[in-house]
């Protein structure tokens, strides 16, 4: 007997990507609900070969639903996350609504799928921010090897990861730029096309970002609370991935060469380091795979004990649906929850 899988968000660009890989992994669901608010009741998305008919969250009953992917942003999460995990339901949420909460796991499966065992506290597991989640299945085997002490992570990411608005913006800037029409900015605080922008999220008073303040508070409580962690995340003009010059320091020495061969075993990672123009990864070439890319692994000879290097995946992927769905494979891989239908 299978289990009944909802994604919540369905329509959206994560949601999505969620029934793709539902569907591609084939994990064992004897039914998978599309739900999304009540203006797309009636939608249909594409889950394999078949096509679902969306319907709306708030006439939604999710007492028979075993497992809920949701991706509907922190707002909503917040009111009915709780809700559907009081139905019984295990809700995988992709916002940032619960990932700080202490009774809540947050969990990367490649770096820490043990922690998955504490849901039943909430009924609710958190996904990591995109950019955390790439970053922490790149450190989590060298922290193994010789112990972190300090991350220095500069980011490059994606429109994708501000939904298809932004996709959109990028879109229609890059247009207007290439017919000399007037380039309009409402997604993002400047134009986008052909431009960086050095805020990702809003400002807090300490001057870095939220998205900045995430990745340091998630990495600490996914990876290991001591670890010191400073980030700059800029945005993009690239449609989907998101890139990461990362430094490192650690306790115990360890060369580029050793990096290098840890990080070819390690789960999740994919290395693509060749010394020579074109010997590594993009985010156009990551886009639409499943792993974390690994490039320009070298030694920090700044520091005692440093590496650089490139980190890329796609944001959609491993960033936020097949991070959750991965999640799920878990939860029924260690047996930890039982289909309703089946019990």
């Amino acid at each position: 007997m299978g289990y009944k899988v909802a994604v919540v968000g369905a329509t959206g660009n994560v949601g999505r990507e969620m029934l793709a890989i539902l569907d591609e992994r084939g994990f064992p669901a004897d039914e998978v609900i599309a739900i999304a608010s009540r203006r797309s009741q009636g939608q249909e998305v594409s889950y394999g070969d078949r096509t679902l008919k969306v319907k709306a969250l708030d006439t939604f009953d999710f007492s028979s639903v075993d497992i809920c992917l949701m991706s509907a942003g922190g707002t909503i999460s917040k009111e009915w996350s709780p809700k559907i995990a009081a139905m019984g339901c295990v809700v995988i949420d992709n916002s940032s609504a619960f990932r700080m909460d202490p009774d809540v796991p947050l969990v990367v499966p490649e770096v820490n799928a043990d922690a998955v065992a504490g849901f039943r506290k909430k009924n609710i597991i958190a996904n990591p921010n995109c950019s955390t989640a790439q970053l922490v299945v790149a450190l989590k085997p060298l922290h193994d090897k010789a112990t972190i002490t300090r991350v220095v992570v500069a980011t490059y990411q994606s429109v994708s990861g501000a939904g298809k608005d932004a996709m959109d913006e990028l879109f229609t800037q890059t247009r207007a730029v290439f017919v000399s029409d007037p380039v309009e900015a409402s997604k993002f605080p400047k134009r986008i096309a052909f431009n960086l922008i050095p805020q990702i999220d809003v400002f807090m008073e300490d001057g870095y970002t939220k998205e900045e303040w995430k990745m340091v508070a998630e990495t600490k409580k996914i990876l290991d609370p001591k670890i010191k962690l400073t980030a700059t995340c800029v945005r993009v003009p690239v449609f989907v991935s998101h890139s990461e010059a990362v430094n490192i320091e650690f306790e115990h020495p360890i060369s580029a060469d050793e990096a290098r061969s840890i990080l070819r075993e390690a789960p999740g990672c994919l290395v693509i380091d060749k010394r020579e123009p074109g010997g590594y990864i993009t985010p156009y070439e990551a886009t639409g795979e499943d792993a974390t890319y690994i490039s320009r692994i070298r030694e920090d000879i700044t520091v005692e004990n440093g590496l650089s290097m490139w980190v890329v995946s796609d944001n959609l992927r491993k960033g936020a649906a097949l991070n959750a769905v991965q999640i799920a494979e878990v939860l029924v891989n260690r047996k930890l929850l039982k289909a309703k239908a089946a019990a």
